[in-house]
């Protein structure tokens, strides 16, 4: 038996979150209804937006967002082939069909030359990645959209405000990042968030979206028309309808189910409340990692750039071997106690994709960030002498 068990990421829970989600459901009211708006105000506020709309999960934001959007049959969506599947599934719900981009040369991210030479008149949306928190260069992709806005056709009144493609940030990752004093949140058109259990900031399961407003947008509208859309097109919520007398509702569409209780929003308040701080703990352990590792060749995120600071969601190691040795190497971590992880299979990689016509022959940048990778333990709940522990057997595996 290993001396040590360090798992990869498990959740921070304190006793604040503990009592936050006692005093939810000894208030009677557990399902969407005062934490999930407070949740949402306090998200907003975060990301430097007017409104955010709490789901079950980044998954449903990010099809939400593109149903509000209006693609449909027909259109295409620019994704990363280095992602989770989440990514581009969405865009399958919808009818559409994901296009997918090789990363860029030593690096996670898309190509933004091939995104840019990918948009065409069927093209109605940019979904980037922020991969392991570390924030896309948006900036770089309006360009992209605004060089090729004159093949743009809008087929939605939220398409028409916007006259080009839209910009979509799969922001799963990068809660709590910046750019140049930017918040995520405030980067991307729409940015679609995830805190499932193993994210940094966690409310078991859940998401939301926050979005820029543009001129011509009706933002107070978009929110009304997101929680009707995420509570089967229903005009009053639980809440609302307990109201003396005002049981009476109507459908306004047959619209789905996907909306964030009190109880995971209760969770959420108080990682709100705690996150600068496991945000601090989580930066300061990239920087054990990169100081015990230093002077190996291996390839890191880029972190702790001032200009730029991440999320610190995941420690990931580009590691020089083939992929037979990368997984040999993470089950010798495994044999020492210590969990690791790979981020992502490449979407070509996997049966659902293979099935749609995708062929990794066709991505081989991304093949070859993923056969080298490994993602390191990274939490707020891990010591300064784990982290020790945990460098210290990586670097001698590598010898």
């Amino acid at each position: 038996m290993p001396d040590k068990k360090i798992p990869f990421s498990p959740p921070d829970i304190s006793q604040e979150e503990i009592d936050e989600v006692v005093d939810t459901l000894r208030s009677g009211w557990i399902t969407t209804g005062p934490k999930t708006k407070q949740f949402e105000a306090e998200l907003a506020k975060a990301c430097g937006t007017r409104h955010a709309v709490c789901m079950n999960s980044a998954t449903a934001a990010l099809e939400m967002t593109l149903r509000q959007l209006g693609v449909k049959e027909g259109d295409e969506v620019i994704v990363p082939a280095y992602t989770y599947t989440a990514t581009a599934s969405v865009v399958c719900h919808v009818g559409a069909k994901p296009v997918m981009i090789d990363c860029r040369a030593d690096s996670y991210e898309m190509d933004y030359d091939a995104a840019e030479a990918a948009i065409n008149p069927r093209t109605k949306a940019i979904i980037a990645v922020d991969i392991g928190g570390v924030i896309c260069d948006y900036g770089r992709l309006y360009q992209a959209a605004e060089a090729k806005k004159a093949l743009f056709t809008p087929s939605s009144s939220l398409q028409e405000t916007l006259g080009r493609v839209a910009v979509m940030a799969d922001a799963a990752h990068s809660f709590g990042g910046s750019v140049e004093g930017v918040p995520c949140g405030s980067l991307a058109d729409f940015t679609c968030f995830s805190f499932h259990a193993v994210k940094s900031l966690t409310t078991a399961e859940g998401g939301a979206v926050v979005w820029r407003e543009h001129p011509g947008m009706d933002g107070d509208a978009l929110y009304r028309a997101l929680t009707l859309s995420i509570l089967h097109g229903q005009s009053k919520d639980a809440l609302a309808k307990l109201q003396p007398g005002a049981w009476r509702y109507d459908i306004v569409s047959p619209a789905y189910k996907c909306n964030m209780p009190d109880i995971m929003a209760a969770l959420g308040l108080a990682q709100l409340r705690r996150y600068p701080q496991m945000l601090t703990e989580r930066r300061a352990l990239i920087g054990v990692y990169e100081r015990e590792l230093a002077g190996m060749g291996l390839g890191f995120l880029e972190h702790l750039n001032p200009q730029k600071p991440t999320s610190a969601h995941l420690f990931m190691v580009q590691t020089g071997r083939n992929e037979a040795e990368r997984d040999a190497l993470i089950q010798a971590m495994a044999d020492r106690g210590i969990a690791t992880n790979v981020h992502f299979q490449p979407l070509p990689l996997l049966t659902a994709y293979k099935s749609l016509g995708y062929h990794m022959a066709d991505y081989p940048n991304a093949f070859g960030r993923y056969e080298q990778e490994i993602t390191l333990p990274l939490y707020s709940m891990l010591s300064e002498q784990d982290a020790v522990y945990v460098a210290a057997a990586f670097r001698e595996l590598l010898k």
